[in-house]
């Protein structure tokens, strides 16, 4: 079996068959979890290296333009599919060696598994895979997506309204002063005629409201926005498959 020396330089290197036919592009080598020893070729294969396969590692070797193993690109392109997330589970390497025709021994992970064991009874519904059922949930998996819900605008107008005020302002009036005839004032009431037609004009002044508009800056506003946070509920109905024993199986 190839070692972690031997296949350093495997990735990226293309994968051939026995009859030296072309497979595909080795993504990568897969571990075993526990000797940490290459077990697993991940290989591109498909239109364009879209789809992901798995080959078993431990005939595989080096040839002068690439890597070769034992299997055609029909086994390889067929084998079950597995998640490419960088561990096989157990009951994935266990399908895949099903497939291979390789004996694949003995696993102990969260359970032990028995190389090479047959099951116990027969499935009745189909072909007989193995010796248990596989019971699966659905779950909700909720994602967002942003989508337009309004839009706000500023917009400005003029309007008109009545203003009124009070202003001071000030006028000139008359007002007819008499005084008697004194030694002071003698002199200016002697000076002209002894009888005579006389006129005085005084000119009068008054300030009126001057009314006059200027533009003046009272405030800014923009608009800005701000994000709030809310909890949402969602609510949506999920299947989940429930495995009973009937008939005997309940006696020991």
């Amino acid at each position: 079996m190839p070692t972690i020396q031997d296949v350093q330089t495997w990735k990226g290197q293309t994968l051939h068959g026995p009859d030296n036919d072309k497979i595909g592009e080795i993504a990568d080598v897969y571990l075993d979890r526990q000797s940490g020893e290459p077990e697993w070729l991940a290989v591109k294969t498909g239109m364009f290296g879209s789809s992901l396969s798995f080959v078993p590692i431990q005939d595989a070797a080096t040839s002068g333009d690439g890597v070769t193993v034992p299997y055609d690109k029909a086994k390889v392109k067929d084998a079950p599919n597995a998640e490419a997330d960088g561990e096989l589970s157990p009951e994935e390497e266990q399908r895949l060696y099903q497939h291979y025709g390789v004996s694949w021994g003995e696993f102990d992970y969260d359970r032990e598994y028995q190389g090479d064991r047959e099951p116990v009874g027969r499935d009745t519904s189909g072909p007989t895979t193995d010796e248990a059922m596989t019971r699966s949930e659905e779950e909700l998996a909720v994602g967002k997506t942003s989508r337009e819900t309004g839009r706000a605008r500023l917009r400005k107008f003029v309007t008109t309204e009545q203003v009124q005020t009070t202003v001071p302002v000030q006028r000139e009036q008359v007002r007819v002063e008499r005084e008697p005839i004194t030694d002071a004032n003698v002199g200016n009431a002697m000076d002209g005629p002894a009888i005579s037609e006389e006129e005085h004009e005084v000119t009068l002044h008054a300030e009126e409201p001057v009314v006059e508009k200027r533009v003046v800056p009272k405030e800014r506003v923009r608009l800005d926005k701000e994000t709030v946070v809310e909890d949402r509920t969602v609510t949506d109905e999920v299947r989940k498959e429930q495995i009973e024993a009937e008939g005997d199986a309940g006696r020991r």
